[in-house]
């Protein structure tokens, strides 16, 4: 079968495919940025990061609704240029499926790293606002001197 622009259905499954690993490429590199940048602390360009890799999901989710269609085919039912063609389409969807575990890994360290920072920073936060309250109670139990010196005498 051949669509409008004269591609075959499986030269166009084999371009979304393709389309699909180079987003998940991209997803990867940014996702390998994450954990050191949130070693940093850096959470203005964690941000940044996460923006972009918002965009590539956004990107994928299209690229996986033009492959809805695919999935619905029985894939012996497909007519291919070739084998090495349908061999190369496989082999770069099983490549996806590699990344996309990757990407995983990699997401649950991040996750697991910024909720320890998290943790930490709580802590933190925590310590200072127990030394502010002692601190405080202090101040606030220590006697008071008087504000005026006497200056006037018995017996004079």
């Amino acid at each position: 079968m051949t669509s409008m622009d004269g591609k075959t259905d499986t030269e166009l499954l084999a371009e979304l495919i393709a389309e699909k690993h180079r987003v998940l490429e991209q997803l990867r590199e940014l996702a390998r940025m994450q954990p050191e940048i949130i070693g940093a602390g850096d959470m203005s360009r964690l941000m940044s990061v996460l923006a972009a890799k918002e965009r590539m999901l956004s990107r994928l989710k299209v690229v996986e609704q033009r492959l809805n269609p695919f999935r619905e085919q029985d894939p012996e039912s497909r007519r291919w240029r070739s084998p090495a063609a349908r061999s190369a389409c496989r082999d770069v969807a099983e490549r996806c499926e590699a990344l996309l575990k990757e990407i995983m890994v990699i997401e649950k360290q991040s996750e697991t790293e910024l909720v320890a920072r998290r943790d930490q920073t709580a802590a933190r936060l925590h310590a200072a606002h127990d030394a502010s309250s002692a601190r405080s109670a202090y101040l606030h139990s220590a006697p008071r001197r008087a504000s005026r010196l006497d200056v006037t005498s018995e017996g004079s």
